[in-house]
């Protein structure tokens, strides 16, 4: 089956879905096989549930009877494929959104600020690999203004191939940090892997917002098509950062203050990029205020939870030397006391550099005199670094049960880890 006759089927159901167990009726099912899972098991399932066809790529008996089956050879590529189809089909313009943290959080503030003037469809939750985001583009529909699809690579080349299927005419790097070293080999990995959306656009013709106080960005994007923002003069969104906390941001750009209550000075880019394409978008200051005052940090992200008098920083949904390192200065400078304490969990895919870059996260907690320590996983444990502030654990579940046993009392706790331990668990036992 061709990709065009396969667009016609798409255009007649009711959506894609990739899970048998949440099909609804009329959809077009594709039986992904992963490294956990095989779709194509489930084919008759969802078939049984109520989808249209079923797409697969593994032979089985029922494809000679039944004709809602549909034999390829490969989900993924033809997933990928029907949705640079779609893409080309569309004339919604697409921001590209990539780099090595506040990725998710960026695309959030972005969308909430375009959408008070335009229709638009973004990236749901970390929908940001080779599946989230054909995924995320044949969710576009006809009407949609504009799409904001956020881009995750582990590897160089990833990005490449991301945009080759969404197209996009914008794109914006958060940052480059050190993130999933073991994929890209080095922090220059991650610079080339991330710069591959400005090449992209480079040569598509599409255009870049870049932050002027980050050199890396300036240097990899020398004589492309591009916006700026930042507190050089030259920038064309000029910004100054007054009386900013880590509770309350503020911001002016000509004369016009913008705010918000988002936890960490760490945001502070992202909220300008945010504020940046509502201006290269059109659309109001007033509305970008309002915008920005009403937007929340949910889903384990910069969270900031109070339970009785103690604050709580949950920043658990991932976790980097970058990120940590910058979760940490956050902390630190809004006034510890003796009873405060930070929760870390290990940072993972660091491959060679894992070790060290425990070690340089612990020695920060020390020197900057963090009364308490709790390190949770594996990792930390094997840096072998001890201390009286400091108290290891396995897991998540070894460190509920120290605090159920020893009702300790905290005024501020950081929470920050890699989302695969889980830590916003910990939460229920303060």
């Amino acid at each position: 089956m061709s990709i065009s006759e396969l667009y016609k089927i798409f255009n007649s159901s009711s959506g894609i879905s990739i899970d048998s167990r949440s099909i609804l009726n009329g959809n077009l099912f594709f039986g992904i096989n992963g490294s956990n899972f095989n779709g194509n098991k489930f084919a008759i399932e969802a078939l049984k549930k109520g989808a249209k066809y079923s797409i697969i790529d593994e032979y089985q008996k029922e494809v000679i009877t039944n004709n809602k089956l549909i034999l390829i050879d490969d989900v993924i590529k033809c997933l990928q494929d029907l949705a640079n189809h779609h893409r080309r089909i569309l004339n919604t313009k697409i921001i590209a959104i990539t780099g090595s943290n506040g990725k998710t959080t960026t695309k959030e503030l972005i969308k909430t600020v375009l959408q008070k003037k335009y229709k638009i469809c973004a990236t749901k939750e970390n929908y940001n690999n080779h599946i989230g985001v054909p995924l995320t583009v044949l969710n576009l529909s006809k009407d949609t203004d504009i799409g904001i699809i956020e881009m995750g690579a582990n590897h160089k080349g990833e990005i490449e191939n991301l945009c080759k299927i969404a197209m996009p005419n914008w794109g914006y790097v958060t940052n480059f940090g050190k993130a999933h070293l073991e994929g890209f080999n080095s922090l220059e990995g991650v610079i080339e892997g991330k710069s591959e959306l400005y090449n992209f656009l480079n040569k598509n013709d599409g255009e870049i917002l870049i932050n002027s106080n980050d050199k890396i960005q300036i240097k990899k994007t020398k004589n492309f098509k591009k916006k700026s923002f930042g507190n050089a003069k030259n920038c064309d969104y000029v910004f100054e950062s007054i009386k900013t906390n880590n509770e309350i941001i503020t911001i002016k750009n000509n004369n016009y203050i913008y705010s918000s209550s988002i936890y960490g000075k760490y945001n502070i880019d992202n909220i300008s990029s945010a504020i940046a394409f509502g201006k290269i978008f059109k659309i109001s200051e007033n509305l970008i205020q309002e915008s920005l005052e009403s937007f929340r940090l949910m889903d384990n992200r910069s969270q900031i939870i109070k339970k009785e008098k103690t604050i709580i920083i949950l920043d658990a949904y991932n976790a980097n030397p970058s990120s940590m390192n910058e979760a940490l200065k956050a902390f630190i400078k809004n006034k510890i006391s003796k009873n405060s304490c930070v929760i870390l969990g290990d940072m993972l895919e660091l491959g060679k550099y894992s070790n060290i870059e425990h070690k340089k996260i612990i020695s920060k907690c020390l020197n900057k005199d963090i009364p308490y320590v709790f390190l949770v996983g594996e990792i930390f444990a094997e840096t072998g670094m001890k201390s009286s502030k400091i108290l290891n654990f396995k897991n998540v579940n070894e460190l509920i049960l120290y605090f159920k046993t020893n009702k300790l009392k905290f005024d501020k706790i950081l929470i920050k880890g890699s989302r695969e331990l889980t830590l916003e668990k910990i939460v229920d036992s303060l």
